[in-house]
């Protein structure tokens, strides 16, 4: 017969192993919780614009987008440099660096010009952002027609990783894909804002701006052979 005090010893030790993976649970899980609540790096998205604004001429074009930047983990991105590619046109075609920073979509005198700088997205947040993108002609001359663009940044957290690997540069990271549709383009001379979307886009519209857009074409052709025969004369 084995004694009471022998048994609950040997009961004790057959719940030790039981009672050390519930604790190691426990710690397991306020660990991983600790982490995913305050230190989890996330990624930085934004989606599609349903309107742009616009404006070009013979010596600059500029393009201002509504986005919304959305931080999806609990660490502040910081966010150092945008820019506007045009990943299916030539490479002439180069991208536009990001210009300005304004309250609105709408071109107003008073729109709240601010020069780019760097700023943080906090973890979770979201930032409402009218960005503008811009360069001197010829970098893109728009036709009545669809483009296909991309809004990439450069972000903090990625150049301090590719310093501390001893690389180059830290990359330029894609945002968004998306179309512009250059066809709402009816007055590039003015600085307008138009609809991105495909569903209010008339045959007039088309018209309209492909006679428009022929016109600041020409313009800009007519430009550049008048820069062209006063180089040739002041040499």
């Amino acid at each position: 017969m084995i004694p009471l005090n022998l048994a609950a010893s040997r009961d004790n030790i057959a719940a030790l192993p039981a009672a050390a993976f519930v604790a190691a649970c426990a710690l397991v899980f306020t660990v991983a919780s600790f982490w995913w609540l305050n230190a989890r790096r996330g990624h930085l998205k934004t989606w599609e614009p349903h309107s742009f604004a616009l404006a070009a001429n013979t010596t600059k074009v500029r393009i201002r987008f509504p986005l919304v930047l959305h931080n999806t983990g609990a660490k502040p991105i910081v966010v150092l440099d945008l820019r506007l590619s045009f990943p299916d046109e030539p490479s002439s075609v180069l991208p536009l660096p990001w210009t300005t920073t304004r309250d609105r979509l709408r071109p107003e005198s008073d729109d709240g010009l601010r020069l780019p700088a760097c700023f943080a997205v906090a973890g979770r947040g979201a930032d409402q952002l009218f960005v503008e993108f811009g360069a001197p002609f010829p970098s893109f001359v728009p036709e009545a027609r669809d483009y296909k663009v991309r809004i990439e940044a450069k972000l903090g957290h990625r150049l301090l990783r590719h310093r501390l690997l001893r690389r180059a540069k830290g990359g330029w990271q894609h945002l968004v894909t998306f179309p512009l549709r250059a066809a709402h383009i009816t007055e590039p001379g003015r600085y307008l804002a138009y609809s991105n979307s495909p569903h209010d886009l008339t045959k007039d519209d088309v018209r309209k701006a492909n006679e428009a857009l022929a016109g600041l074409l020409n313009k800009l052709e007519e430009y550049q052979q008048g820069q062209g025969k006063d180089g040739a004369s002041g040499a």
